[in-house]
């Protein structure tokens, strides 16, 4: 009786090898099967959108142990639950299917008569088929900023197309949705902000059970830069939360007065943090109590202007600018339907051509964000930043050595791009057409060079602010379809979902998934050297990222150290005594005499080695000074020295040398006070 078993198992082997050579015979098992074709879903929801894309995604890392892939630094995959939920129709998934994902919003039925948004922002009348799936119209469209463009599959493409990161950028504007039409709830951003956040690891959840499971599917959330390298080396998409809203924290402004406290910041970054979120925006399109903003031009600016007043009860304020950078000139172009919402009596002011700068900077608030955000490694989005609050922001970082630093679609002065690549941060423009992208491109390529980084771009699809247009089926060097994807390994056709199939030379950028295509003209037009830099942005991306987690912050030497001043102006109600520049506290300060010749002495209390000293002036800074330096506090020498300050936050760096004592001589005023320093910071490099 022993031996049947054993015959037993033997026919059965036997019969799966006669199987097998069978199936060899007569043709290939099918994929999901065989379990080789990784990236294809066992179970994608019938119907749904055509990919497009045949070929294996590539995986693992280059001869330099480098990752690969695009990056896209600045998508809003959520928006249309943002601005009250009927600003932008259609869904990114749905458990129901394609069909009840991407209809259009029950207002715009049945020819887009009420669609408002929609002829604000494109003209005309607004009116358009408002049918989605099967047939697709009128929409998504390059030039539609109300409908859906980040549908799950067309993202999908994107991936297969080469793209290894995504920022989501969590975004709405609480103005916005008070004054739009239509809405079906809050307007409170915060609340959208975690609905968002919600829905993105609901996604992630959708995508996962097309593959068989819990962290199976290629769209993956991720918390940390070496997360993100293992999800890219195993070919897949990792993508990062992000914020981009008007008030972060509920700290708006009304009538120059603040809405929150710093309590209120560490509590909203300790959530988002919780949430996963790891780069965020400080201010967006308004002033708030954190950092005045960047404006916009135009009659869209007069719009937005309208907006700040309704929001902050205050209109942008401008001056001068003092150095070569600016912030985008007002105008003073008229906006009818937005100015009519303002009070009877209140008008937009005229703007001076001459005053291009927004007269608000970062506030105390918002540097106390911006330490939060440093403490907890985030990264910090300086794009719609005034260039004074930029220029802070900068001085901080610099300061601290800290490269959490990121412009993710071509809303920072371009003056500023050395000082963040010199910071270790990374720059992503804005998805222009392709002539536009490869001229801005070819502007930054030697810096780029210099410091050896990669290039991002920020499609900003579904965060109304319209995309590359068609080039024509006449175009010179137009796509030709089907290509390879940049690495070699895909083949890339025109994309298909219903009856609608778009072709980038005819139909632009209308949706996510013509990413690949996109990239495609970027070649075409203007050679291989633009497309290989978007190549290294995943890489470079997480340089940025992971320098940002592993900052350590120096220790300061003069820390409460014994400090001594050659004056300190009097006051009955308080103190402006030399120690009160390393006590710890920015809200305290050393002032001096109204007099140029001035010092203030720290001794650090034994010789350490000096290699750099931080400065941050009040009002009241030195146009020219040096930094000396002392091993018995007699004998001085010279470490640094300038004769151009302008005040803020100086940092002076020099070679290291042994010191125990530190000067900073005051030569000339820059005001007609004396000196005066809220801090001095000194460390060995």
């Amino acid at each position: 009786m022993a031996r049947f078993p054993y015959r037993r198992r033997k026919d059965v082997t036997v019969a799966s090898l006669l199987l097998l050579i069978l199936a060899l015979l007569l043709g290939p098992v099918p994929s999901s099967a065989a379990g080789t074709d990784w990236w294809q879903p066992s179970a994608r929801p019938a119907p749904d959108s055509q990919i497009n894309v045949t070929g294996e995604p590539f995986t693992g890392t280059n001869a330099q142990g480098e990752v690969r892939g695009f990056a896209d630094l600045h998508n809003h995959l959520f928006s249309n639950e943002a601005f009250g939920g009927r600003l932008i129709c259609g869904k990114v998934f749905s458990e129901a299917g394609i069909a009840d994902a991407l209809k259009d919003c029950p207002e715009h039925y049945p020819d887009g008569s009420l669609a408002i948004f929609d002829f604000i922002t494109n003209g005309g009348d607004g009116k358009h088929d408002p049918v989605g799936y099967p047939t697709f119209k009128d929409w998504p469209a390059h030039d539609s900023l109300t409908h859906q463009q980040n549908y799950y599959a067309w993202v999908e493409r994107a991936w297969r197309g080469g793209q290894r990161v995504m920022v989501n950028d969590l975004v709405t504007n609480g103005v916005i949705c008070s004054v739009y039409f239509f809405k079906d709830r809050s307007c409170d951003e915060m609340t959208s902000i975690r609905l968002q956040a919600k829905l993105s690891y609901d996604l992630q959840a959708y995508v996962d059970k097309m593959y068989g499971g819990t962290g199976k599917g290629w769209f993956r959330i991720v918390t940390d830069s070496a997360q993100a390298r293992q999800v890219i080396e195993q070919g897949k998409l990792a993508v990062i939360l992000g914020v981009e809203t008007s008030e972060p924290f509920g700290c708006k402004m009304i009538l120059d007065i603040a809405q929150c406290s710093k309590a209120d910041i560490d509590k909203g970054l300790d959530e988002l943090y919780d949430l996963g979120v790891r780069s965020m925006f400080l201010c967006h399109k308004f002033d708030n109590a954190l950092c005045g903003v960047r404006f916009d031009s135009g009659a869209l600016g007069t719009a937005i202007n309208v907006g700040q007043f309704l929001s902050t009860g205050t209109f942008w304020k401008t001056e001068e600018c003092t150095g070569p950078q600016h912030d985008n000139p007002i105008g003073n172009a008229t906006a009818a339907e937005a100015e009519a919402e303002l009070p009877a009596g209140v008008d937009v002011p005229s703007y001076a051509s001459g005053a291009q700068c927004n007269v608000r900077g970062l506030t105390d608030l918002g540097e106390y964000a911006v330490r939060g955000m440093m403490k907890r490694k985030m990264m910090l989005e300086i794009d719609h930043m005034s260039v004074k609050a930029t220029g802070r922001v900068l001085d901080i970082f610099e300061a601290e050595s800290y490269p959490g630093v990121l412009s993710s679609h071509s809303w920072m002065d371009m003056d500023w791009t050395e000082r963040v690549y010199g910071l270790g941060g990374f720059i992503g423009q804005y998805m222009h057409g392709s002539e536009g992208f490869i001229a801005e491109a070819d502007r930054t390529e030697a810096l780029r060079d210099r410091y050896g980084v990669g290039y991002g771009y920020g499609t900003d699809m579904n965060g109304v602010g319209g995309w590359p247009g068609p080039r024509g089926a006449d175009a010179p060097n137009k796509v030709t379809y089907p290509f390879k994807s940049v690495d070699g390994g895909s083949v890339i056709d025109k994309q298909t979902t219903g009856q609608r199939t778009w072709d980038l030379n005819t139909d632009g950028a209308a949706h996510y998934g013509l990413v690949p295509d996109w990239i495609e003209d970027i070649r075409r037009v203007g050679g291989q050297e633009v497309v290989d830099d978007l190549f290294r942005g995943a890489e470079s991306y997480l340089d940025t990222w992971g320098a940002s987690e592993a900052h350590q912050s120096a220790v300061n030497l003069a820390s409460n150290a014994p400090a001594a001043a050659s004056s300190a102006e009097w006051n009955p109600f308080t103190s402006y005594a030399a120690g009160r520049a390393v006590d710890g506290d920015r809200g305290t300060r050393w002032a001096s005499d109204w007099s140029d010749d001035q010092w203030l002495r720290i001794d650090l209390g034994a010789t350490h080695r000096v290699g750099r000293v931080t400065l941050d002036w009040e009002r009241a800074h030195a146009k020219a000074y040096r930094i000396e330096l002392s091993a018995d506090g007699t004998s001085w020498r010279t470490a640094w020295s300038t004769t151009s300050g302008d005040g803020g936050l100086d940092t002076a760096r020099f070679t290291g040398t042994p010191a125990r004592y530190v000067r900073v001589l005051g030569l000339e005023r820059g005001t007609d006070w004396g000196y005066s320093l809220h801090e001095v910071s000194v460390h060995s490099n």
